[in-house]
Parts: C-alpha cells; structure tokens; sequence
C-alpha cells in the first residue's frame, strides 16, 4: 500500500514538474511574441515573427499575428505612398498658382491707375479683396508641403518664450483691435527660456492668434507659466465640441471660415511636435482654450 502511495506521489509530482516546464515556456513563447511584434511595429521590415517553441498553439499564433502584419504593413505603405503623393500635389498646385496670381496681382495694380467709374472702382475693390484671400490661401498651401517635407531636425536656439510671445501678440496687435479684441496676457517676471527655432515658434503663435481672430467673440486670454505652458483662451459662442476637437486635422474648416484653409493650427500641431512640445484644444461653457507645452 505505501509503495503504491510513494509511486502515485511521483507521477503526481512528475506531473506538476511538467506542467510547470510547460507553463514556462509558454510564458517564454508569449514573450517573445509580444517583444517581437513592438518591435515589428516600431521599424519597417518585412521579417516576420519567429518564436522557439515547439508548441502547436503558439506556432499557430505566431501565424496568425504574421498574417495580420502582413496585412497592416500593406495598409501602412498605402498610407505613406498617399501622404507623399498628397504632399507632393499640393507643392505643385501652390507652386502653379503662384505665377498667374502674380500676374493676375500686377494687372489689378495697373487697372486701379486707369480712370473708371464708381461702380467699376468698387467692383476692382472687391476683386483685389478675394485675390489677396487667394493668395494668401496658396501661400498656406505651399508653407504646409514645405513643412510636412522637411527631413532633419530644426535648427535650434535659445529662446525667450516671454518676448516670443510678447513679440508675436504686437505683430498681430492691429489685426486683434481690428476685430475690437484686447487680449489680457499673464506671463511671469522670470525668463522662461527654452532651446526652439524662433522662426517656428513664431509661426506656431501667429497661427493661433489668426484663429482666435477668426472666432472669438472679443476676447483673447494669454497667459504663460514658469513651466513653459502657454495657454491661448477666448469665447467663441460659433464653434461647438465637436468642431473643436478637429481644430488640428488638416484641411478642416468650419463653415462660416470661408477664408481658411484648415492648415494654420495643423501646421502650429506639426511644428510644435517637431519641437518636442505638445498642443491641444478643449471646449467649455463656450470659451475656446488652445494650450502649447514646450517641457
């Protein structure tokens, strides 16, 4: 009876001991798995997932998860290939549009030197109008293909973000009064210094004081903190949650923007994340708030 009981003991334990050697290596085969398919996802290549083990199940996971990289890693080249066509589209439609509209530019000049009657003046003014809007809409087009093309980092400097910010606001201080819009701005006494392109920075500021223009109900609230966030808020009773939180997508307009090509706070997201910094929009009880982070 009790060698009965000793050999049931030891296949019961030999039981476990393998049950535990198969667990393990289950554990092992999940690992690589999971290693190896962060890092196929992390880089573009077209080596496949291989594991160790020798277990049926796991080699058909290993398969399927192959099979479904398979099917990403296609869908990710027809991204990239229609990102670098749509690029390349819109370099050459600005570019296209630069020459007849110069042309175009230069005889409205021309035609406003010659007599003509008052409704011919006023009819010339609003023809120069909308070819200032076009314009400017193709210059936007051919800043976002540069952008978007640009290979490298972005050179960088020292800078302020206190006299950035100041500097940018002045800029646009007849544009805002225009709009009868008087910002209020908070900013610390310290310098708030950060390794930027000014350039840049410039433009990311100038891009979303041009979109508090454009929607606010008169009023714009700047303020920037010791820790280098930058908060840009105004009412803007015209915009709504859901529009908001497409701000940033490229091409996005809202309907009463007519003049807009939905690139100037897609183009501020591009360059901020160049940067290392962060931006982002949210909506509340009707007041718009644009905060940027340059950590």
């Amino acid at each position: 009876m009790v060698s009965w009981l000793w050999a049931l003991t030891g296949l019961l334990t030999l039981a476990l001991i393998l049950l535990l050697i198969k667990l393990y290596l289950m554990r092992k085969s999940a690992r690589e798995l999971a290693e190896a398919f962060a890092e196929r996802l992390e880089t573009d290549t077209n080596t496949l997932i291989g594991i160790s083990s020798g277990d049926k199940y796991m080699r058909a996971l290993a398969r399927d998860i192959n099979v479904q990289l398979r099917k990403l890693r296609a869908q990710r080249h027809r991204f990239v290939q229609g990102d670098l066509e749509l690029k390349e589209a819109i370099t050459n439609i600005s570019h296209d549009l630069r020459t007849p509209l110069t042309a175009i530019c230069g005889y409205l000049d021309l035609l406003g030197q010659e007599e003509k009657s008052e409704a011919a003046a006023r009819y010339l003014t609003v023809i120069e109008a909308r070819t200032e809007t076009l314009k400017q809409l193709t210059e936007e087009l051919f800043r976002y293909s540069v952008i978007t093309s640009a290979v490298g980092d972005t050179p960088r400097e020292e800078v302020v973000l206190n006299h950035a910010l100041e500097e940018s606001i002045s800029g646009y201080y007849a544009a805002l009064k225009g709009c009868r819009i008087t910002p209020s701005i908070s900013m610390p006494e310290e310098n708030v210094v950060r390794l930027l392109n000014k350039n840049a920075l410039s433009r990311i500021f100038g891009n979303i004081l041009g979109n508090a223009i454009k929607y606010s109900n008169g009023d714009l609230d700047v303020t920037l903190t010791a820790e280098g966030e930058i908060t840009f808020s105004n009412h803007a009773h015209a915009l709504s949650g859901v529009q908001v939180a497409r701000l940033f997508d490229r091409f996005y307009t809202v309907e009463n923007a007519q003049s807009s090509t939905g690139l100037g706070l897609s183009i501020a997201r591009l360059l901020t994340e160049q940067m290392g910094g962060s931006i982002a929009a949210d909506f509340h009880d009707g007041i718009l708030r644009i905060r940027l982070v340059f950590p």
